[in-house]
């Protein structure tokens, strides 16, 4: 029974599932196996942890709505009304009603000319428009592979994780390192960050055998899973506070979070 566990789990069927990608079959039957064994319930609950933490740090904005913009142009476009002409007895009369027809015709093709030259340049906005938005999918489609990139590494039974929380300086400072040491991949979540001055900031670094190596800045501002570098043999990772920019040596007296690695 642990073996067939064992084999649906590496199947990949779980994060097809996750994902939308499974057919009626497979929809089937993972939902039968999350459904008898805790172990692949167990599983399912960490896939889907990891896709919201890949998710909520790749937020992404609609493009703007093409639509809406040609319906208010059209909005104002004013109405004509026209008015059934009175019979005239005498001649001169439908001479002045043919002069008043003849006015309207103008008016009316004038109107039209001005309406075609209108919607000759919204159609051009139009194609701009379009262009953006294949510039917006194509932009789209490579945060989409990134976010799938970094689902993969979260879901590696290589990768480690390890929740960085900060001491009395920092109470709610709250950082998750995911470290692969096979792939030699890491990447951070910085889930929260105590505001500090505006002329210092948090800087992270590695404990390589008593040397510190700087990993980067990090910011409240930028709160989302990014790659840091990996740092082969690391011993700990650690995070002070430091002047605004970073430093290059680090300040341990300023250290505010710590973890060991090993």
């Amino acid at each position: 029974m642990k073996e067939k566990i064992n084999a649906f789990l590496s199947s990949g069927l779980l994060e097809k599932y996750l994902i939308g990608e499974t057919n009626f079959g497979e929809t089937t039957l993972v939902e039968t196996n999350i459904a008898k064994y805790p172990e692949v319930q167990n599983a399912y609950n960490t896939l889907q942890y990891n896709l919201e933490v890949v998710a909520k740090s790749n937020a992404v904005e609609a493009p703007k709505h093409v639509l809406n913009n040609i319906l208010d142009e059209l909005d104002d476009a004013p109405v004509i009304s026209l008015k059934k002409s009175k019979k005239y007895k005498s001649w001169y009369k439908y001479s002045i009603a043919a002069s008043i027809a003849t006015l309207i015709f103008a008016g009316t093709s004038y109107l039209f000319y001005t309406q075609n030259q209108k919607l000759a340049q919204e159609n051009q906005i139009v194609v701009e428009e379009i262009f953006d938005l294949r510039d917006d999918i194509e932009s789209n489609n490579k945060k989409l592979d990134d976010v799938m990139y970094q689902f993969q590494q979260l879901n590696n039974p290589e990768t480690y994780k390890y929740i960085m929380q900060g001491n009395s300086r920092a109470k709610d400072l709250k950082t998750v390192a995911y470290i692969n040491p096979i792939e030699k991949t890491s990447l951070i979540d910085v889930v929260s960050l105590p505001q500090l001055p505006e002329e210092q900031c948090y800087q992270i670094w590695a404990d390589l055998q008593g040397k510190m190596v700087s990993l980067g800045i990090l910011s409240e501002s930028d709160r989302q899973l990014r790659a840091i570098p990996y740092t082969e043999n690391a011993l700990a990772l650690n995070i002070t506070i430091e002047p605004k920019g970073g430093n290059t040596t680090a300040s341990l007296e300023n250290t505010v979070a710590a973890i060991n690695l090993q």
